[in-house]
């Protein structure tokens, strides 16, 4: 397997133009722009000394809702790896093009809680690719460690629509029967907020932004993002969370902004499990669990 190593994140803004460039009639054919068909890449991406800035971490915890605590937000080095996450799915050697993925599912595993004052490398790596019933997943795995310590990592499944491939998931998702805790809390979202998310986050991908651009990719309007959503959640729970615990969320209809959605929990044993819907129709937009690990 090969490696490449970052001393410094790449830089978003030509790697969502390398992302775009695929989807363009005739310049998406062109040599060194079109994606070659096969397997999966055999290349991990290391990031060396990720350090955190206090005033960024600060605005994230506004943005999504997170208490002042003395560790980073469970999502946070979600962010140091989103660029990673570009790199290696706007290579050509990645057998799908970016734009018109859809995240379907996350999980994050806290080993132990990482203090702001840490630096930790984290490294990226394509593990498998599987059908599924209209199109194929891809899942991506972070790990993040202190010298030589895992303190956290996560799954992104990644599905990619397509006739190819497609077929029965060869095992059963993991919140299969899983449904979203109806509950009193109601989040009034504005329309600006994938703008905002997408500031801080640095994942300003078309869908989130603004309806126009949005509605090129089949939206009505411009749609939350699936992990502010995810953090919005974990920080309303935060105050309950161990020091060690895995969270899986599926994603399920997106919210389409300006939205009202209602946030829903309860305890089921030693597993909780969480939820948004929608406030006038109770349709799932997440559902998620946390388990102490």
């Amino acid at each position: 397997m090969a490696t490449r190593t970052f001393d410094s994140p790449p830089a978003g803004a030509p790697l969502m133009l390398k992302a775009a460039l695929p989807a363009i009639p005739v310049v998406g054919k062109l040599p060194g722009i079109r994606h070659e068909r096969g397997g999966l890449p055999d290349t991990t991406l290391v990031r060396r000394g990720v350090t955190t800035d206090p005033a960024h971490v600060a605005r994230y915890r506004e943005v999504c809702g997170f208490p002042l605590s003395p560790a980073l937000p469970v999502t946070y080095p979600h962010l140091a790896a989103h660029t990673l996450h570009l790199t290696l799915m706007t290579d050509t050697s990645f057998p799908f093009t970016p734009m018109g993925a859809v995240h379907l599912r996350n999980r994050i595993t806290q080993h132990r809680p990482i203090a702001p004052e840490e630096t930790y490398d984290l490294s990226l790596r394509a593990a498998a690719l599987t059908p599924h019933p209209k199109g194929q997943l891809v899942e991506l795995l972070s790990e993040a460690r202190v010298g030589d310590d895992l303190v956290w990592d996560e799954s992104m499944t990644v599905f990619f629509r397509g006739s190819s491939g497609s077929g029965p998931e060869p095992t059963t998702p993991p919140l299969e029967g899983v449904e979203a805790p109806t509950g009193p809390v109601h989040w009034k979202l504005p329309g600006n907020l994938g703008r905002t998310y997408g500031a801080v986050s640095g994942d300003r991908n078309p869908i989130h932004l603004y309806p126009l651009t949005a509605k090129a990719f089949g939206f009505p309007r411009n749609i939350a993002h699936g992990m502010w959503t995810k953090a919005k959640c974990l920080a309303a729970l935060s105050p309950r969370l161990p020091d060690a615990y895995t969270v899986t969320v599926e994603f399920k209809k997106p919210i389409v902004l300006p939205n009202t959605v209602v946030f829903g929990q309860e305890q089921q044993g030693d597993r909780m499990v969480f939820g948004v819907r929608g406030a006038r129709k109770p349709v799932p937009h997440l559902v998620g669990t946390i388990e102490p690990h």
